[in-house]
């Protein structure tokens, strides 16, 4: 299984969670609570980081789930 961020981003009438690279959406939700949901058991199983985007496309928010490469000091 090749591990994939998961991107939470706009997309038409709702949100939608794409893996990293590409083009397709992996699953299309009506609110972006329901998207992050999807996307959180998605990078919790593969071991990956999550992104959400807000609606103006920029990210907002990032969590890693599994090894990762840069904790946070302290």
């Amino acid at each position: 299984m090749t591990k994939k961020n998961q991107h939470v981003v706009p997309h038409e009438g709702g949100w939608a969670v794409r893996g990293a690279g590409n083009e397709r959406a992996s699953s299309v939700h009506s609110t972006q609570r329901e998207a992050i949901g999807a996307a959180r058991e998605t990078a919790i199983r593969q071991g990956s980081e999550m992104l959400i985007h807000g609606e103006n496309g920029r990210i907002r928010e990032r969590n890693t789930y599994g090894n990762d490469p840069h904790p946070p000091k302290g």
